[in-house]
């Protein structure tokens, strides 16, 4: 049996470090929130992104890689197909969803009449071209060719998501030798600028996030899920070097340093190739890594310190559902963190802490409520056998109708 047979039931760290990813990144995506000012980060090179990314490889192990090895490769790419459609449109109406209500909130003159808001929520998420070019954008947007900032995480997971076709072949054909060599070539290629994409049909701009950069750290969690790369050992001298790595990127990723001090903004800029975020910098790899060496060994062997019967125990599952709806989770955050936005700026304004508390907090149980509606849904409750004593009454058919079914003698 090979290695990606061997999968077994989903992690619960996984889950719990995923959803630990979507709350940052609803943080990250609140506009003007102060509270951006203390995530991950901002204290090192990598930040959520890499979280989201490296757990999707570690699902998509779960998810696709036993399909490939007991269905072959054929139906395991038409899985992925199935998934890429999903997402493509999930990305599609996220757009749509936001961009329609952004410009008719912001074209009906409400906010400036009700609260004096004078703040063009359309042009901070850059969206006017959309409405003003559509000739160019709508063919853009349905190509993947339009990409703005905002909306382009999901893009660069549909580009990773056809690469594990390729990335399943190679293995077959050649083993996970092939498969590193390939993670290495994409990576390599697009830091050196050789493979990018268009993100604006009328400009040279190429997407933010370039998927065959990023595709480095999602198949590393891939690989780790599969088997192709062994868990490191819980090692005294690693776990001293990577806290020692972390603590040495605080001064160059932590802008009341680097922008206070020459020296380090000098070096902060000559090593920007190596902690960019577009091609994926190797110090953001490095970072993450060892991030996330630590956190392993945190929650202990298995994650059996998440796995309790107490308060933590409590926490630890509502953070888990909402890993465990992670698409659904995070297409909503996008949708609220501008709603919950605008509602901040019309109640308190910008910069005042209560107002970024409740806005924060508030966020957080909106998402929490998405992730347990979606997993309801996704349960089928409808097909489920009424328990009895429930309340559910059965319909019972009158019994002259009942007779009037049956066969005739």
């Amino acid at each position: 049996m090979s290695a990606v047979q061997q999968v077994r039931q989903r992690d619960p760290r996984l889950d719990f470090f995923r959803g630990i990813g979507m709350f940052i990144i609803y943080i990250a995506h609140l506009p003007a929130n102060t509270w951006t000012l203390w995530i991950p980060a901002r204290f090192g090179f990598s930040d959520a992104t890499e979280i989201f990314v490296f757990c999707s490889g570690m699902a998509s192990a779960i998810a696709f890689g036993k399909i490939f090895e007991t269905r072959g490769w054929g139906i395991g790419s038409a899985r992925i197909v199935y998934r890429m459609w999903q997402v493509y449109w999930a990305h599609i109406l996220q757009f749509l969803v936001i961009a329609t209500g952004l410009v008719a909130i912001q074209s009906s003159g409400y906010l400036e009449a009700c609260c004096g808001l004078t703040q063009n929520y359309v042009t901070s998420l850059n969206l006017w071209h959309f409405f003003n070019k559509t000739a160019q954008a709508l063919p853009g947007l349905l190509t993947l060719t339009y990409v703005p900032n905002y909306f382009d995480i999901l893009p660069m997971y549909i580009v990773i998501l056809a690469l594990i076709p390729v990335m399943m072949g190679a293995y077959r054909i050649a083993g996970r030798g092939a498969v590193f060599a390939l993670m290495i070539l994409f990576w390599v290629m697009a830091t050196l600028g050789m493979v990018d994409l268009p993100a604006e049909p009328w400009s040279d701009r190429s997407w933010f996030f370039n998927p065959f950069a990023w595709q480095l750290v999602f198949f590393t969690g891939f690989a780790f899920m599969s088997g192709w790369i062994p868990a490191p050992p819980v090692n005294r001298l690693l776990m001293i070097a990577a806290a020692l790595f972390l603590l040495a990127s605080v001064p160059f990723a932590w802008y009341q340093i680097h922008r206070e001090t020459a020296w380090v903004m000098e070096i902060r800029a000559a090593i920007k190739p190596l902690w960019v975020k577009t091609e994926f910098g190797f110090l953001r790899y490095a970072h993450f890594l060892a991030l996330a060496y630590l956190a392993w060994i945190a929650v202990g062997a298995r994650g059996r310190y998440l796995v309790t019967d107490n308060l933590w125990g409590k926490f630890v599952g509502v953070v888990q559902k909402v890993g465990q709806q992670s698409l659904a989770v995070f297409l909503a955050s996008l949708v609220i963190a501008q709603t919950v936005g605008i509602l901040r700026d019309m109640a308190w304004g910008r910069g005042n802490p209560v107002a970024e508390f409740f806005a924060n907090v508030g966020g957080f149980l909106a998402l929490i409520a998405v992730a347990y509606a979606v997993s309801w849904f996704k349960g089928q409750p409808w097909k489920k056998k009424p328990v009895a004593g429930s309340g559910e009454q059965k319909t019972s058919m009158p019994r002259d109708a009942a007779l009037s079914r049956q066969p005739a003698e």
